[in-house]
């Protein structure tokens, strides 16, 4: 579920992913000891490295190849960690670029990142060890096992309960979508006051506002409580309680729920930057939303989460969850949502997957669950998450991954004249406007401080952007003239009112 990031619908949108020279990135390489040397590996890299692919293909268009460092160059993301892995095992992992660019320190396997919102299924899956070991019911109401914090009752909670199934599937009617993080130097909040909402969270108070179980609703304030449940029901802190349960298990060395981060950690962790490539103030964000948000790991250590995941759906491997435990999680439970992960595709096509972004860092894991392949893609850059698609992209392309593809779309005949009714700025949620032009029979978009990218006519109102799932369909008014710009993501609908 890309929405299982810190979604931004005017980053998402507001992209050109054209081809065409861009500046070459400085890029810092370097192989760890489980990338063997084997021209092949070394091929199947630079063919990688050589081939990322958008989101989205014309038909009938062939693509021009793009590079990581010109892609690098063009996002302004300043360090990228990958690691592949290939039948059951990490086949290759190197870093990109610099993890800090103020002691021009380059990114290796072994650097650190914020996993972001991918912390999710690591907890997930040290509920479900809990659940196993008979601490925790998955259909229970969790106000059964707090007691220092309750979830607040209300009209919504006595018709239905929250419980730790409908939090790990986002479908308990908690609210909260993310977090922002705390900057450095400033006050961090208990967990008990992000639960509230109380100062100095910069949250609003957790609460149960849809009826639970009703629907699917990104929460990250659901998993909030889930940190609040583990540890009062387990009477231990949280960041131990990972590390002994999930972390260690899966042979997760360099992982930790750390915030903030540990001091010794320092020189190894990537520093965030923001979309235009300027820095996160010191460095990166605090975020005390552990289950959430929390974990500082290598992407050679998330391939090793997901190789553990698979390993003990194929039951070879049940410390810390079983056979059973594994091929329910990985089970749909509302719609294409497994506990704790996204799913697609089915049979041996079936992969699961998590997407994260925290201030100044964005990244994605997609593993799929009988065939031992998968990949991890970290970078450091609120930017990022448009590269990890496109580089995810080409590892898929490259070892023939069932299912995963650039979505084509055909481009529609129209006459282009009607272009001129478009042209005007459109004012979105959030107040960026979006300006719409046209030259040479062709349709663009602009977003506010953001490049100028293409629209193409899915029909004579209705066009898409080379991003997955993001369309714009133009509605007339009683006048007959355009008054709003519709943005479609997904199953999501946002309107953007024409500015007079």
């Amino acid at each position: 579920m890309k929405a299982m990031a810190r979604i931004s619908i005017l980053l998402a949108l507001a992209v050109m992913l054209a081809g065409g020279a861009h500046h070459r990135a400085v890029l810092a390489q370097s192989q760890d000891q489980n990338a063997p040397s084997s021209p092949s590996v070394a091929d199947r890299i630079a063919r990688v490295e050589q081939g990322l692919l958008p989101p989205v293909v014309i038909k009938g268009r062939p693509e021009p190849p793009m590079k990581l460092a010109d892609r690098m160059a063009f996002y302004k993301v300043r360090g990228v960690s990958v690691a592949v892995i290939n039948n059951g095992r990490i086949e290759w992992a190197r870093g990109y670029g610099l993890a800090d660019v103020s002691e021009n320190r380059r990114v290796t396997p072994e650097t650190r990142f914020q996993a972001a919102s991918i912390s999710k299924p690591v907890s997930a899956v040290a509920a479900l060890h809990f659940v196993e070991a008979g601490k925790l019911d998955l259909d229970r109401d969790v106000n059964d096992y707090l007691k220092s914090w309750k979830v607040p009752e209300n009209d919504f909670t006595t018709k239905e309960k929250v419980t730790l199934r409908r939090i790990l599937t986002h479908s308990a009617g908690l609210n909260v979508h993310g977090f922002e993080g705390y900057e450095a130097g400033k006050p961090v909040p208990t967990l008990v006051q992000v639960l509230n909402g109380e100062a100095p969270a910069n949250n609003a108070p957790i609460r149960v506002n849809l009826l639970p179980g009703s629907a699917f609703r990104y929460s990250g304030g659901g998993y909030t409580v889930l940190q609040q449940l583990l540890i009062e029901v387990l009477h231990e802190p949280f960041p131990q309680m990972l590390q002994q349960t999930v972390l260690s298990k899966f042979g997760m060395n360099s992982s930790e729920f750390s915030q903030p981060l540990r001091p010794d950690w320092r020189k190894l962790a990537a520093a965030g930057y923001q979309a235009d490539g300027s820095p996160i103030a010191g460095k990166y964000h605090t975020y005390p939303e552990l289950a959430a948000a929390g974990l500082w790991t290598t992407s050679s250590d998330l391939a090793r989460f997901a190789m553990g995941i698979q390993a003990a759906y194929a039951g070879k491997s049940p410390a810390v969850i079983s056979q059973k435990m594994a091929q329910q999680m990985l089970t749909g439970q509302i719609g294409p949502v497994g506990l704790g992960v996204a799913l697609d595709g089915s049979g041996q096509a079936l992969r699961f997957s998590h997407s994260g972004g925290n201030a100044g860092f964005q990244c994605l894991l997609v593993a799929y669950a009988h065939t031992g392949e998968g990949a991890v893609v970290m970078t450091n850059s609120d930017r990022g998450g448009e590269l990890t698609n496109e580089l995810m992209f080409a590892i898929a392309h490259e070892y023939h991954w069932p299912g995963y593809a650039p979505q084509e779309r055909a481009v529609a005949k129209i006459d282009t004249s009607v272009y001129a009714d478009y042209v005007g700025r459109y004012l979105a949620p959030g107040g960026v406007v979006i300006a719409i032009s046209t030259r040479n029979r062709r349709l663009f978009a602009q977003a506010t401080h953001e490049p100028e990218f293409e629209l193409f006519p899915e029909s004579a109102t209705r066009f898409f952007a080379l991003v997955k799932d993001n369309e714009v369909e133009f509605k007339r008014g009683s006048s007959g003239k355009v008054e709003v710009m519709e943005i479609h993501q997904g199953a999501q609908r946002f309107p953007a009112k024409r500015e007079q």
